[in-house]
């Protein structure tokens, strides 16, 4: 048990440190190619366990149009909109706005999900939760706004599709009990696919002129917070349970937070309560989560 709790912290460390990475690399390639070494990188771990574990099998591919719409949104433009994001504004800000997902994925299911039903706790987790990232844009201040709205708008669309894509999972491949490692590596290797086709990848060398940024790419955000960070989340998902792993999203923001300001971006009041408003609303949504669960396997074996 202490080794899966050592795990869970590399995940939220992971996860955490992506967006410095992102951050050091945008001062010398754009968000595209970003995107694609991160997924290239990602993809390599991924696809060896796959192999290893053989997970990958031919008639899988009937369920490639679903497979791809993944790629495509979750995989792709999620990581793109998250790289623009992040690019905009400051590695720590970005980590917070990205630490919402849970916030997007539950505004999702009960839109979508009929089976999903709210109850007063998980309501009131996403009203605190849009009040943190409120505080987090600032749409009050005027022309010498601190905070960049676009990036907050980029952010925002990243975990609004990584939400909507949770749902898309759960109707079109979940009754198909497809190995979750096995959806990793066909996203991100379809991902990969479209990547190569759409971005221009003139100029991508240029990372190299700074062996941080090259390494955080390649090494931090392609094989640990991408590839091991799948790998390690699946792990947990069977030791712990998915509401506990899901738990390492509470340790994400607090990383890149931690991470900006120890690179010199500032912190200040509003940032910390935004973060607290933010960690609030994903516990009060997995507490009112886990009471649904409960509630209804209660009603199953009555």
């Amino acid at each position: 048990m202490r080794l899966t709790y050592l795990v869970f912290a590399l995940l939220g460390l992971f996860w955490g440190s992506n967006f410095i990475y992102m951050k050091w690399a945008a001062e010398f390639i754009t968000p595209a190619q970003i995107t694609l070494l991160r997924v290239f990188f990602g993809f390599l771990p991924l696809a060896f366990v796959a192999w290893r574990k053989g997970v990958i099998h031919l008639d899988q591919v009937r369920h490639m149009p679903h497979l791809f719409v993944m790629a495509v949104l979750a995989t792709a433009f999620y990581y793109f909109a998250i790289a623009e994001g992040t690019a905009l504004l400051p590695s720590g800000i970005a980590g917070v706005l990205g630490g919402s997902i849970s916030l997007f994925t539950t505004i999702a299911t009960l839109l979508f999900l009929r089976t999903e039903k709210p109850n007063a706790l998980m309501l009131i987790g996403v009203l605190v939760g849009f009040v943190g990232i409120v505080l987090i844009a600032r749409p009050w201040e005027g022309s010498d706004r601190t905070i960049d709205t676009t990036g907050v708008f980029w952010m925002l669309a990243a975990t609004t599709i990584l939400g909507v894509s949770y749902v898309y999972v759960r109707r079109f491949l979940s009754p198909h009990n497809l190995s979750p490692l096995a959806l990793a590596t066909w996203q991100t290797g379809l991902a990969l696919l479209v990547l190569l086709l759409v971005v221009d990848r003139t100029g991508t060398g240029d990372i190299l002129q700074n062996w941080h940024a090259a390494a955080g790419v390649a090494i931090g955000l392609g094989v640990l917070g991408t590839g091991m960070a799948f790998l390690i989340y699946y792990y947990l998902l069977q030791e712990l349970g998915a509401v506990a792993a899901s738990g390492a999203t509470y340790i994400t923001p607090n990383v890149a937070l931690l991470i900006g300001w120890a690179t010199g971006e500032h912190v200040g009041m509003p940032e910390i309560v935004a973060i607290i408003l933010v960690l609030t609303s994903i516990a009060m949504l997995q507490i009112g989560r886990q009471k649904a669960v409960n509630q209804i396997e209660r009603a199953a074996s009555i």
